[in-house]
């Protein structure tokens, strides 16, 4: 594996190599000294030309916890905002000798192209409405160490699909690792050919719930709206949030996710995201872990050397 661009690069074993190597990382994770000697001398650059705290600190974090340096680009204030090509920015990266280029933008197809112009790994953090495979990763790690396993889980993803890089790289890493995928969402809010995912769709979640092991809410991205897709907030919040009625439906074994940040009150209430039931603080934890594998792996990091 060279670089992760798209969930769909991964074969299942691949995928269970990043989630076993995290569950070998997250015992690190809680000792008193958190650092690896793994990627000393390894510099892995943050390039981010969308806004995104949350992604960008977890990759620092696991990048940092491996010993490897870490550039953070930030484009507001850059050439990049005066015009500078993507691969100008490239050819930088490439100068200054980057082994990793961790890359979220806007246009989706950014990280295969970046991936064709720098001799380093390529790590998708998120491109458009495409894919955010890492987000993936760490909901599939948070699945399997509540559940115990992920083959046969009922997994249902409700909300704004059409939007959602997070939806897309689930459902294509979940069908692979056996779990079955049912999407949730009004028409307007679903992507065309969705019948070509391997999953399932229904508009209606009520009906879904008592059958979900998972539910996981996607934000509902309000600065994407530039179209009436759903009436309005309340309404899409009767039909398609999660409340502490609609929790109620679900059975007693079942989590609640949300890959964050949320709408309180929008889809998903307070009194949710903050039950024992919701995995939403663990997968921020459980974020860094999984990203710390994915760089390990990539790197070059030989399987259980540095770990123990």
């Amino acid at each position: 594996m060279k670089h992760l661009i798209s969930a769909a690069d991964l074969t299942r074993d691949e995928a269970l190599l990043i989630l076993d190597t995290a569950e070998e990382l997250a015992a690190v994770s809680e000792r008193s000294i958190k650092k690896l000697p793994t990627l000393r001398g390894r510099t892995v650059v943050n390039l981010f030309f969308e806004d995104s705290t949350r992604t960008r600190i977890s990759f620092e974090a696991a990048a940092k916890r491996l010993s490897a340096d870490v550039i953070n680009f930030s484009v507001k204030g850059s050439s990049v905002s005066k015009g500078e090509s993507l691969k100008d920015t490239a050819l930088t990266l490439e100068a200054m000798g980057a082994d990793a280029v961790v890359i979220r933008h806007s246009a989706s197809g950014a990280p295969h192209r970046l991936a064709g112009w720098v001799r380093g790994s390529v790590v998708n953090a998120g491109d458009g409405t495409h894919e955010h495979p890492t987000q993936a990763l760490l909901d599939a790690f948070s699945m399997r160490r509540r559940m115990g396993r992920l083959e046969g889980l009922k997994v249902a993803v409700v909300g704004d699909v059409l939007h959602s890089r997070v939806a897309r790289s689930n459902v294509l890493l979940l069908h692979a690792l056996g779990a079955e995928v049912t999407l949730v969402a009004p028409p307007t809010l679903l992507p065309v050919a969705v019948e070509n995912w391997p999953c399932q769709v229904s508009y209606d979640l009520d009906a879904v719930l008592p059958k979900s092991d998972v539910v996981m809410m996607l934000r509902v991205q309000l600065e994407r709206m530039n179209a009436a897709y759903f009436p309005s907030a309340r309404e899409y919040s009767r039909r398609y949030g999660l409340d502490r009625d609609r929790f109620r439906k679900l059975h007693e074994d079942a989590i609640v996710m949300h890959p964050g940040p949320m709408n309180r009150g929008m889809e998903i209430s307070a009194e949710v995201a903050d039950s024992p039931r919701s995995t939403i603080v663990e997968q921020v934890a459980n974020g860094v872990t999984v990203r710390m594998a994915v760089l390990y792996l990539l790197l070059g990091g030989a399987i259980g050397r540095d770990i123990k």
